[in-house]
């Protein structure tokens, strides 16, 4: 497939980018180089090879789900500027 120029400012306009006159022959080269490797990695048979989800095969690591109950009210509220009566005070945002 051959893209020309006509579609390279017409992709330019679109994707709004400023390409200059000169540089137009330079992009309608490039994309047509990569169309034409694309077209060419669909000539490959892929037909029984099985889709993959990430490139590096790695299992999750798993552990227990325990619940714990554990109070931490007092230990967050120390980091809080002003607390009062055991909630965190911000100051009036609206009128």
């Amino acid at each position: 497939m051959s893209i020309d120029a006509h579609i390279v400012k017409k992709i330019a306009r679109l994707a709004r980018i400023a390409i200059s006159e000169g540089d137009v022959p330079l992009y309608s080269g490039e994309l047509t180089a990569i169309l034409n490797w694309v077209e060419q990695l669909q000539e490959v048979n892929t037909e029984e090879v099985e889709p993959l989800g990430a490139v590096i095969f790695s299992e999750l690591v798993k552990r227990e789900d325990i619940v714990e109950s554990v109070d931490q009210r007092q230990e967050l509220l120390k980091s809080a500027p002003h607390s009062k009566y055991g909630c965190y005070v911000v100051p009036q945002v609206i009128d």
